[in-house]
């Protein structure tokens, strides 16, 4: 694992988007489409925004898939993630193929096994990702499933999750937070050839330490600690996120 440790957010950010790019672009020089992960949330608004500057990548040959879903909403909700994704993904580079998971599907097991097969056919070249403050990778919170194959999965939101999405302004209360989503698996994130970990600010640093700190050990307690497993991870952190390892 690379960690990389930056006075600021916006320079971690700005490091990992020129890293994201220069591993797009690489991929791009070799075969005439890649497969992308993106993430969502607070810590991926610089990350995001820099990466869209990034005009030498020919989007058009990307292919997207996105981590996660809450079940129940549309995609015009406000916390949506596809909403967020098109806002500050989408319609700035406007990937050749954007694979959106439904979270208002009326059947979510046949939209697992829609997009289930979809991805199992795909090559991902990089996954974007981010770490939860209770350890979560995608939403795939403590314990997580270590075992399953399958790509994406329904899985419980607990209450630490559930209360991180309020305390970032998505919802005005636990309440209105959903209580299931579909989630990629993690061993279907470790499947991506290379992942880039974006996570600032002070309140990630306890997840920092119990996941990433040489003594961690890889534990579904701590989800985020599957990606020590990964050879090519490269971790962008600010001193704050950092301050505990």
């Amino acid at each position: 694992m690379n960690i990389n440790i930056f006075p600021t957010k916006l320079e971690a950010s700005n490091a990992a988007a020129d890293r994201a790019a220069k591993i797009l672009q690489s991929a791009l020089d070799t075969k005439s489409t890649t497969c992308f992960i993106a993430a969502t949330g607070a810590s991926q608004f610089d990350f995001l925004k820099l990466l869209c500057e990034h005009d030498e990548i020919d989007w058009k040959r990307t292919e997207m898939f996105h981590l996660d879903e809450y079940i129940g909403l549309s995609a015009n909700h406000p916390a949506s993630f596809r909403y967020y994704l098109n806002k500050r993904l989408i319609e700035k580079i406007h990937p050749g193929i954007v694979n959106f998971i439904k979270g208002d599907a009326p059947n979510p097991v046949q939209e697992c096994e829609r997009i289930n097969k979809i991805i199992s056919e795909k090559t991902i070249d990089i996954a974007f990702i981010g770490i939860g403050e209770n350890g979560h990778l995608a939403f795939n919170d403590p314990p997580a499933d270590f075992e399953t194959e399958a790509p994406y999965i329904i899985v419980d939101l607990d209450d630490n999750c559930r209360q991180q999405q309020v305390g970032e302004g998505w919802f005005k209360s636990i309440d209105d937070v959903p209580k299931k989503a579909i989630s990629m698996s993690i061993n279907q994130i470790l499947k991506a050839k290379n992942i880039i970990c974006t996570c600032p600010n002070k309140r990630k640093a306890i997840a920092i330490r119990n996941c990433l700190s040489e003594n961690a050990s890889i534990t579904p307690e701590y989800p985020a600690s599957a990606l020590k497993k990964h050879p090519n991870v490269y971790c962008f952190l600010d001193k704050d996120s950092a301050s505990l390892l």
